[in-house]
């Protein structure tokens, strides 16, 4: 299975990436962390993807050839309540919210992303009392907004703030935008489209 935006990959050598990338990537990252998969179109097949760096300004993009991954993990694999549980950040508010989502059964594929998710996959130490938990839903069929419901109403509750996108084969759109105005920013592989039907990528005026 081909990688999906918000997977973390792990690469066999760190000359496989390419771009133009900033002076700290060589002093802060190395191929025992994992790269996050982003959302864009390469003329060559090329795979985007994002490095993290220390402190939330160090962000980098490049690309790589999908030869050179050795491991990937999804966000859903980390909404494993067991995992959670087990978490060495498991007294952390994000975890303690993904395990009340991950108690409860969901007629959808969902899972952790941001920096959450990224503590949970590598054990490195990037979240704090404050993180929010960043949620991904995996949404294939078209679903009316009353589906998400309860769901949202569960988030509202949890002990930290939290935001859930949503992936349609369009793709992904902020649930909470949707909800309160009925449209939303579709991200896409060809830029934001603002749309009504995330499911249909419709340019609206």
């Amino acid at each position: 299975m081909a990688p999906r935006p918000h997977d973390l990959i792990w690469l066999n050598d760190s000359q496989a990436l390419q771009g133009d990338l900033p002076d700290w990537v060589a002093l802060q990252w190395q191929p025992t962390l994992p790269l996050v998969v982003r959302r864009d179109t390469h003329p060559a097949g090329l795979i985007a993807v994002g490095i993290r760096g220390m402190g939330r300004e160090r962000r980098a993009a490049a690309w790589l050839d999908a030869a050179a991954i050795i491991r990937f993990v999804t966000p859903e694999s980390l909404a494993d309540v067991g995992l959670l549980l087990r978490s060495i950040f498991v007294s952390q508010p994000p975890v303690q919210g993904a395990i009340l989502l991950a108690q409860q059964s969901w007629p959808w594929q969902w899972g952790i992303t941001g920096s959450c998710g990224y503590a949970l996959a590598t054990e490195v130490p990037v979240l704090h009392s404050g993180s929010d938990l960043d949620l991904l839903i995996r949404a294939p069929q078209p679903l009316a907004p009353t589906a998400f419901q309860r769901w949202q109403q569960q988030v509202d509750r949890l002990p930290c703030r939290a935001d859930t996108q949503v992936e349609t084969p369009c793709g992904a759109f902020a649930l909470n935008e949707w909800l309160r105005d009925g449209r939303a920013l579709l991200k896409t592989n060809r830029g934001p489209q603002l749309v009504s039907d995330p499911w249909r990528a419709e340019m609206e005026v």
